[in-house]
């Protein structure tokens, strides 16, 4: 008679708690905080704590806009997409007046020209064959999946290069950024911000509906939409600015490069002063590091707390090949065109800026692109 061996359970397999990447999580959030505030970085905490929160939100709420995304192009689902329209306007109760009011707060805007349009369709291209965008990416990466390691990976390396595109396409002109309260005020630029959320929202139910498609988000898009907009809320109080998401990667690729001995002293935009004094200082000094690695940590916390860590297989060759030809194309195309769904669209439509919807429509043709291509890779088009 044969024997089988069985291993021996790892430690907390039982109740679904891998308790070795929880305690990591917490212990390295809890260093990282730590290490701001003995430098006097209260608000830098802040944006840790903020990416945390965010890195639960996403991965509790299983709140994918790549995939949502992907099912209302494929099959005309709308629920996904309506819960990501939730956050914005959440968001913008506090980011359109405050920036208007404040001079210690800015919005997320942008200008309009080549740079925004080949670079949000590009990204939209490549979040569909990542099969995450940059917030996706950063919380699926950080749950443990060793797939979207490699798409974060191929981003960061994506991301440096379109910083040293972007002047070129910069240069070919464009239309100077047009923000809904420098029109009609503080209070008024937040009415003609909801008001578009509105006719938006409006046309994808008609669109579902047309379809016959779903058009309800669920409860848990709708409370997650929530739960994220008051923390982007909270983010945008500590850091002064929306939530980015891939500046940080564009800062995390270039320190690599330098200590690899690539010199970035003539390349334009390492002399513009922000990403300048970014590639000079330390990481944590950077907002969109610091909610990055936040987001990482709550990722990871989440997923130990009700999973066995990276459980999971990886997945075939080509998959793991389209993940990183995506991971590429969302890093130089979120540089090109000024942030990805975070901090582009949600950040740039919360602030009342045409350039968010403009890069909506780009990334939405460039994901139906995208979508045409998966099945290359054994990927569903749904």
């Amino acid at each position: 008679m044969s024997t089988v061996t069985l291993s021996a359970p790892k430690a907390g397999a039982a109740n679904g708690i891998d308790y070795l990447f929880l305690s990591a999580a917490m212990i390295a959030t809890a260093i990282l905080v730590a290490l701001v505030l003995l430098d006097g970085q209260t608000a830098s905490a802040g944006l840790i704590l903020g990416g945390f929160a965010l890195g639960v939100a996403f991965l509790k709420a299983e709140f994918s806009y790549t995939a949502s995304w992907r099912r209302f192009i494929a099959r005309g689902e709308a629920g996904g997409l309506l819960g990501g329209l939730i956050v914005i306007a959440v968001a913008a109760l506090a980011v359109v007046p405050v920036a208007a009011l404040s001079k210690n707060f800015g919005g997320a805007i942008a200008p309009i020209g080549p740079s925004l349009l080949v670079g949000s369709f590009v990204f939209g291209i490549g979040m569909q064959l990542a099969n995450g965008c940059g917030s996706g990416t950063l919380y699926t990466a950080g749950g443990g999946s060793g797939r979207m390691l490699i798409a974060l990976a191929f981003f960061v390396i994506g991301s440096v290069f379109g910083s040293l595109s972007l002047p070129g396409f910069l240069a070919l002109g464009g239309i100077n950024p047009i923000l809904a309260s420098d029109y009609l005020g503080p209070w008024g630029g937040l009415a003609a911000t909801l008001a578009s959320l509105v006719v938006v929202a409006a046309i994808v139910v008609a669109i579902a509906r047309k379809r016959g498609a779903n058009y309800k988000p669920s409860r848990t898009y709708i409370v997650g939409g929530v739960i994220i907009g008051l923390l982007c809320i909270a983010v945008f109080a500590a850091g002064g600015h929306p939530w980015s998401v891939t500046f940080g990667y564009t800062v995390w690729g270039a320190k690599i490069f330098n200590a690899l001995g690539f010199d970035f002293s003539h390349a334009e935009f390492w002399q513009w002063p922000g990403p300048k004094h970014a590639l000079s200082e330390s990481v944590l000094s950077d907002t969109s590091s610091l909610t990055d690695f936040g987001m990482v940590f709550g990722a990871m916390a989440a997923a130990a707390a009700t999973k066995r860590f990276a459980a999971t297989a990886w997945p075939p060759f080509k998959s793991l090949l389209a993940a990183a030809i995506g991971g590429l194309l969302c890093g130089w195309g979120a540089r090109l065109g000024f942030g990805c769904n975070i901090g582009a669209f949600i950040g740039g439509v919360a602030s009342g800026s045409v350039h968010g919807w403009i890069w909506f429509v780009c990334a939405m043709a460039g994901s139906f692109v995208g979508i045409q291509f998966r099945p290359l890779f054994g990927l569903s088009k749904d």
